[in-house]
C-alpha cells in the first residue's frame, strides 16, 4: 500500500477517513479560489491541496499545500496555520459532518523528492546499471531460446 493509505501507527485508513479527507479537500479548494485574504504571504499566491488526512476519530485533519509560481513555501504555510479557524467555519458550512474538525496545514514536499528521484533516475551511472542489466537479460533469454531448439 501506497504511504497516503495508512496512518502514521502504519494501520490502513478507513473508506470513511479517505472519504472525509477527499471532501474536505475539495472544498478547501474551492475556498482557497473564491477568497481573497488580506496576508501578503497568500495574497495572488496560488495554493495546490494536494492531499488531507485525517485522523480515525475525524477531529484532525492535515492538509499538505503546494504554492505554485514559486512562493515561500514555510511562509504560505504558516499563514494558512494562522488562518486556521477561519477555514474550520467555512468547512462547516460547506460540510455535513457532525463536527468539523481542526484543521493544520504542512508543506508538500513529495513533489521535490519526485523530482530528486527522477535526477537519480536520469543520471549517468544508473543509466550505464540500467542498460548493462538489458543487455545480459537479452544474452541470457537467447541461450534459453537456442537450449529449447
Amino acid at each position: 500500500m501506497s504511504s497516503n493509505t495508512k496512518n502514521r501507527s502504519g494501520t490502513p485508513r478507513s473508506q470513511r477517513q479517505l472519504r472525509v479527507g477527499e471532501e474536505i479537500r475539495h472544498a478547501m479548494s474551492e475556498i482557497l479560489s473564491r477568497t481573497s485574504f488580506n496576508d501578503p504571504h497568500l495574497e495572488g499566491v496560488i495554493i495546490t491541496i494536494s492531499e488531507v488526512r485525517i485522523s480515525p476519530d475525524l477531529k484532525n485533519a492535515t492538509a499538505f499545500v503546494v504554492p505554485l509560481g514559486g512562493a515561500d513555501l514555510e511562509a504560505v504555510t504558516k499563514s494558512l496555520n494562522k488562518a486556521n479557524g477561519f477555514f474550520r467555519r467555512e468547512l462547516s458550512h460547506m460540510l455535513r459532518l457532525r463536527s468539523c474538525p481542526r484543521i493544520g496545514f504542512e508543506p508538500d514536499t513529495s513533489f521535490d523528492e519526485a523530482a530528486k528521484i527522477n535526477t537519480l533516475l536520469q543520471s549517468e551511472s544508473v543509466q550505464q546499471d540500467l542498460h548493462h542489466d538489458d543487455d545480459s537479460y537479452v544474452e541470457s533469454h537467447d541461450e534459453d531460446d537456442e537450449a529449447d531448439s
